[in-house]
């Protein structure tokens, strides 16, 4: 993006450049700069809320694009409910078309962001996802919703997409939407380094509390 910038105001200290061209310029800062806002805004986003460093160590460069059947979008830590979000969403990100990733949906607040003795508690994992179409990745863990324990305040529900290297072997064991178990304690950081994924290159998280809806997902899980 720097080197961008660089170029651009370079070309623009050149003279009699020709109309066409100085829109070109314009149109290249606009980007640069355009891109630079967004990342910035991200980032901010990510340490105001400390998802940075509570799960990750670098805030991604990009958005993952997350919507829920009920209507509702994540939007760098907005509050949703459980209600909203007991579905499975549909994500994107600017993926390559040709290169393989892993998704992640975490909470670090379990069960609380005061008390997170069970940090990280994973909601879901997908991996060897090819671009973005998670239909067609290997499902680790089953998409679970949010399920804060009454009196918890609000719990940080962060998804992270990484790049692979290429096609990975995963020995994670497969876990259902049907039972809570070895879902705590996880860590998307050590998860990474396992892999050799990197830093992610996209992310976004929203906020809950506990409703009415939550016992029921409970039940489902076994609990």
């Amino acid at each position: 993006m720097a080197l961008l910038i660089k170029s651009a105001i370079n070309c623009c200290r050149l003279t009699a450049r020709p109309k066409h061209l100085n829109h070109l310029i314009v149109s290249q800062l606009n980007t640069a700069f355009s891109a630079r806002s967004s990342y910035s805004t991200k980032s901010a986003a990510m340490l105001e809320h400390e998802v940075v460093p509570d799960v990750i160590a670098v805030a991604p460069s990009d958005k993952i694009e997350v919507s829920y059947p009920s209507g509702v979008v994540v939007n760098m830590g907005n509050e949703l409910t459980p209600t909203q979000v007991k579905d499975e969403p549909s994500v994107s990100w600017p993926a390559d078309p040709n290169a393989l990733y892993t998704l992640c949906m975490t909470d670090p607040d379990a069960p609380s962001r005061k008390e997170h003795t069970y940090r990280e508690w994973h909601h879901w994992l997908v991996g060897n996802i090819p671009g973005s179409d998670i239909t067609k990745g290997e499902t680790l863990s089953e998409y679970v919703g949010s399920g804060p324990p009454p009196e918890t305040g609000l719990h940080r529900y962060v998804f992270l997409a990484y790049k692979q290297p290429s096609k990975l072997n995963f020995d994670e064991p497969r876990l259902t939407n049907r039972s809570a178990e070895k879902r705590e304690k996880f860590s998307i950081a050590k998860f990474a380094l396992k892999y050799n994924l990197g830093n992610p290159v996209a992310g976004n998280f929203y906020q809950a509390q506990y409703d009415d809806y939550v016992p029921i997902l409970y039940k489902q899980l076994g609990a």
